[in-house]
C-alpha cells in the first residue's frame, strides 16, 4: 500500500492473489485454487503488459511519484489497466470476482471458528486489494502530472502488437471467470478426477452456493 515503484506494486499483489491460492488448498479446495490460478493470469498478465507499455512510453521511469494525468496520453493502456484493476479487486461478474469470491464462501461454509476467521481475514484483503489497486490508478492516470517536461512530451502509446497482446488478455480478463466456471467449480464438475483425495466432510461446495445473500455480497461492498 506504500510501495512507489508501479510494477512492485503489482508484483506484490501477486503474492497477495497466491496467498488466496493458498488459502484455497487450506480449506481442500484445490479445483476453487487452479480457478482463481487461471483467472489470475489472464487480468495480472494484462496488468504486468500495461504496466510494460507506460514504463516503455515514459522513458523507463517507474516511480510513481513522478507520473501523473498520464490517462489522456496512454487512453488505450488507461483502459486496459482499469479492467485489469477491477478484477483484480473482484468487481462483480469480471474474472476475478468469480473465483475470489468462491474462496471465501467456501471458508464461510465450513461453519467453524477458523473458517469464519479466514473468511472475515480474506475479505479484509480484498478492502485492501481494491485499496492499493485504486491507489496505483489515481497517482499514474488521475492525479495533476509530476513528470519533467522532457518525459510528458515523449510520452507515446504503445505500437500494435503490444495494443493486440493488451486486447486479447483483456478478454481473458472480462470473460474467463464465467467461461470456466462450471469447468472447474461446477455442480459434478470432474476437472481433477481422482488425482486429489478430498475427505467429504471438507467437499462443500454446495454449502457455499446457498449462504445468506449478505454473505456472499460483504467481500463485493468491502472492494467498493
Amino acid at each position: 500500500m506504500l510501495q512507489n515503484d508501479l510494477k512492485r506494486v503489482i508484483a506484490y499483489s501477486t503474492c497477495s492473489q497466491l496467498g488466496y491460492m493458498a488459502f484455497a488448498c487450506g480449506l481442500s479446495s484445490y479445483s476453487t485454487s487452479f480457478f482463481h490460478l487461471i483467472n489470475h493470469g489472464c487480468f495480472k498478465a494484462l496488468l504486468f503488459l500495461s504496466a510494460g507499455s507506460i514504463i516503455h512510453g515514459c522513458s523507463d521511469e517507474q516511480d510513481l511519484r513522478r507520473m501523473g494525468g498520464l490517462g489522456k496520453l496512454f487512453p488505450i493502456t488507461y483502459c486496459m489497466f482499469l479492467i485489469g484493476s477491477l478484477s483484480l479487486m473482484g468487481f462483480p461478474f469480471l474474472s476475478g470476482f468469480f473465483s475470489k469470491d468462491i474462496i471465501l464462501e467456501t471458508a464461510f461454509a465450513h461453519y467453524t471458528v477458523s473458517g469464519l476467521f479466514a473468511y472475515w481475514l480474506g475479505t479484509l484483503s480484498a478492502f485492501f486489494t481494491a485499496f492499493y489497486s485504486f491507489r496505483l490508478m489515481y497517482l499514474t492516470f488521475l492525479s495533476s502530472v509530476n513528470s519533467s517536461k522532457p518525459i510528458i512530451q515523449g510520452a507515446h502509446e504503445s505500437f500494435g502488437l503490444i495494443i493486440f497482446s493488451l486486447v486479447t488478455l483483456s478478454l481473458g480478463s472480462i470473460f474467463s471467470g464465467f467461461m470456466l466456471k462450471d469447468l472447474f467449480i461446477g455442480v459434478g464438475s470432474i476437472f481433477l478426477g481422482n488425482s486429489i483425495f478430498i475427505l467429504p466432510k471438507h467437499f462443500n461446495l454446495f454449502e457455499a452456493e446457498f449462504l445468506p445473500t449478505l454473505v456472499k455480497l460483504t467481500p463485493v461492498l468491502f472492494s467498493l
